[in-house]
């Protein structure tokens, strides 16, 4: 949801974009697979036009990897974790949309520390922790393997740079340094299957001012 924020990975790919395909977002604050696995249908279908869906991103794990007994509404055990994404893969094949067009994301690393404090602030105690957040990221490239998908595995690739903490801006959602990693990382993931795109209509210098229907229908 707050990847259309401002500064937000999925506005940086709309704007890398722009007149060659819509970027649509349907991404839904505090949701985890459970929930997804069931709306997903709503919101993709043989109507939407799997012909012209290019790409597919899946991103879930940071709201499943919360601990059960502080976070039990939002928490999903790890083996429904993954069989919730094979089920979402599965279904994006029925309507024609190929492995190959999917994208599964891992959850990012968690800084314990600093979402320690908004959980405090909230009169709660720390209901997350990287090492079970990095199961998930696990189990989400496992997943993306036995399916035949492409996956961005952010946990590791974060944790390359050993202070990762400011690639979140509470220890759980992405900075705006980590929304313009994340975006960088999926651009060189999709820039092969999108780059051969044509423009949408003619740069405005090339249609015929004396008889723009010509150019334009």
């Amino acid at each position: 949801q707050f990847s259309f924020q401002e500064n937000g990975w999925g506005t940086s790919l709309a704007e890398r974009l722009v007149r060659k395909c819509d970027v649509v977002n349907r991404g839904l604050s505090g949701y985890n697979t459970r929930w997804a696995k069931l709306i997903l249908p709503r919101l993709i279908g043989k109507s939407t036009g799997a012909e012209s869906t290019v790409a597919v991103t899946i991103f879930f794990g940071a709201n499943d990897s919360a601990l059960k007994d502080l976070n039990p509404k939002q928490h999903v055990p790890l083996e429904e974790y993954a069989a919730n994404l094979k089920s979402m893969i599965q279904y994006l094949k029925s309507v024609d949309i190929t492995e190959d067009r999917i994208i599964l994301i891992t959850p990012p690393p968690l800084q314990e520390s600093a979402w320690e404090k908004e959980c405090l602030a909230k009169g709660d105690k720390l209901n997350r922790r990287n090492a079970t957040t990095g199961e998930y990221a696990q189990a989400c490239v496992q997943v993306a393997r036995d399916c035949g998908t492409d996956v961005l595995d952010l946990w590791t690739l974060m944790q390359k740079n050993q202070d990762f903490s400011s690639y979140l801006s509470d220890g759980l959602h992405l900075s705006t340094k980590g929304n313009s990693f994340l975006a960088a990382q999926l651009w060189s993931r999709l820039e092969k299957k999108l780059s051969a795109l044509p423009s949408l209509l003619p740069y405005w210098r090339d249609v015929d001012h004396t008889n723009p229907a010509a150019s334009l229908l």
